[in-house]
């Protein structure tokens, strides 16, 4: 069934589908599955290079096992909005699956999908602990990183607590941040060109190098300065009760 737990028999054909090099979405539409079932279920069990139907298969029979009662219990919280509350939860781990393939550890990337995914894009340390169901010391350890990337923003509430805030800024530095980041690439690769000698093979390739992160950088910055004013327009799909969120509560 395209809505139920994937077979063994389907994760072989996965594993099968990976060793010829097929997309995600290729596989997926062998199996009459949506892509983001495929692609979570090899992110989660070693990735494309690692991923093993028995082993994927018996990982995921625990898993099952171990959550089985929070996930009942997850399941009957209230959502605003009428929410189906089984569909967020899928289309949260869907999203930390792919933040995770971009690099992202699994507590950053659930903490990133748990503020991306709030109305208000605004919770505290112990909101955070009691929605992801985790230790203060694991979303610490988490915003530290998150931080560092730019990916999150540090707000002190009227009750003078930490708030840990994503909005559409952030997104945008985020972006220059990471553009920016390629600078030191090409220092380094233009010290190499100069060290080994103008003329000689590796110098060439690192010239090319330097030149290549030159202009991908420079192509980000002047696209991300051009679409900045995107991130500060309301969309059809904002009602008037998302548009000015309130604060989440636990």
């Amino acid at each position: 069934m395209p809505g139920g737990r994937l077979s063994q028999q389907e994760r072989q054909q996965i594993a099968l589908g990976l060793a010829d090099s097929l997309p995600y979405a290729e596989i997926a539409r062998r199996l009459a599955r949506p892509t983001s079932t495929v692609t979570r279920e090899v992110m989660r069990n070693g990735g494309p290079t690692a991923y093993r139907a028995d082993l994927a298969h018996r990982a995921t029979e625990r898993r099952a096992h171990r959550r089985r009662p929070a996930s009942r219990s997850a399941a009957t919280l209230p959502q605003e909005h009428g929410r189906d509350a089984e569909a967020v939860a899928e289309y949260e781990e869907t999203f930390t699956t792919v933040l995770m393939a971009s690099g992202l550890t699994k507590m950053a990337a659930r903490v990133l999908t748990c503020l991306f995914t709030t109305d208000s894009g605004s919770l505290t340390a112990s909101q955070l602990a009691q929605r992801l169901q985790v230790s203060p010391a694991s979303i610490s350890k988490a915003i530290t990183f998150l931080e560092s990337q730019s990916l999150v923003r540090r707000e002190r509430d009227e009750r003078r607590r930490d708030r840990y805030v994503v909005d559409n800024e952030l997104f945008y530095q985020a972006t220059i941040a990471s553009a920016r980041a390629n600078d030191q690439l090409v220092e380094i690769a233009r010290q190499g060109v100069a060290l080994l000698g103008p003329q000689t093979a590796a110098a060439a390739r690192l010239e090319n190098i330097a030149r290549f992160l030159d202009f991908i950088s420079e192509s980000i910055v002047r696209s991300a300065e051009q679409a900045r004013a995107v991130l500060h327009t309301t969309s059809q799909a904002a009602t008037p009760d998302t548009a000015q969120p309130a604060s989440d509560r636990p």
